[in-house]
């Protein structure tokens, strides 16, 4: 998903700098806002169950119902990964939709500047889009912080344990590994978050906070390519095959 995000990012780049008035041709501009829908909601959604999967996988708790969830995580992945598809299809057509409407009811432009200004400029048709996604990424931003924050909680403990038992270093570096890594997931991932409401919320001001909007979108595609990274790095299993791949 974050692969894909990255690669329709770089294609409207390319298209909007080079060939702006392809994005005239209908319905070139409604696809690729469709698809970057539908692949962003689908990296927020992947990365908060990744989150919930660690926690549940690795957090020690001795409650009954997360004792459960814990036997019964691996057969729930595959159901999670096809919720979340079917999901963010549904997300990406309805933006879809939604841009159509916009773009098909100010047919009077013949320029790309009052293309933008028809299609950015129509609160009634995008405010409900505004509202799905500002809902969606908060319930996946507070998902992440639930998780990550009882996941540090319970690592955090554990290597207090170790340390009076007098457990070898080696368990606890991976323990405080394993405690960067969730730690730095959850302050990237709440950058993200707050960029994009903040884009939501200037958007529809767009020539009046332009700067603050293409910080937005810069910080945005940055997280993808930096926390898989971070992902890849804090497993030696992973960073040995990437380097092996360069």
């Amino acid at each position: 998903s974050r692969f894909w995000f990255l690669c329709l990012s770089w294609i409207y780049v390319f298209v909007s700098d080079i060939f702006p008035y392809f994005l005239l041709v209908h319905p070139t501009f409604q696809l690729l806002q469709g698809s970057y829908c539908f692949f962003n909601c689908s990296n927020l959604w992947v990365s908060a169950c990744l989150c919930v999967f660690y926690c549940i996988k690795i957090a020690n708790f001795r409650n009954r119902f997360f004792v459960y969830l814990k036997v019964k995580i691996d057969r729930m992945v595959p159901w999670l990964l096809l919720g979340t598809v079917i999901f963010s299809l549904i997300f990406g057509i309805l933006a879809y939709d939604s841009i159509d409407k916009a773009v098909c009811k100010s047919l009077n432009f013949t320029c790309q500047e009052r293309f933008w200004k028809a299609t950015l400029g129509i609160e009634e048709h995008f405010f409900p889009l505004y509202f799905i996604t500002g809902f969606l990424s908060t319930t996946s931003f507070m998902a992440v912080i639930f998780a990550a924050l009882f996941l540090l909680f319970s690592l955090w403990r554990h290597k207090c344990k170790m340390q009076t038992n007098s457990m070898n270093s080696l368990n606890m570096d991976a323990h405080i590994r394993a405690m960067k890594s969730i730690f730095s997931f959850l302050v990237m991932y709440s950058i993200n978050f707050i960029f994009l409401i903040l884009t939501l919320i200037y958007s529809m001001e767009y020539q009046n906070h332009f700067i603050v909007i293409y910080l937005a979108n810069l910080i945005q595609h940055a997280y993808p390519g930096v926390h898989s990274f971070i992902l890849i790095f804090s497993n030696p299993k992973l960073e040995k095959t990437l380097l092996r791949i360069v």
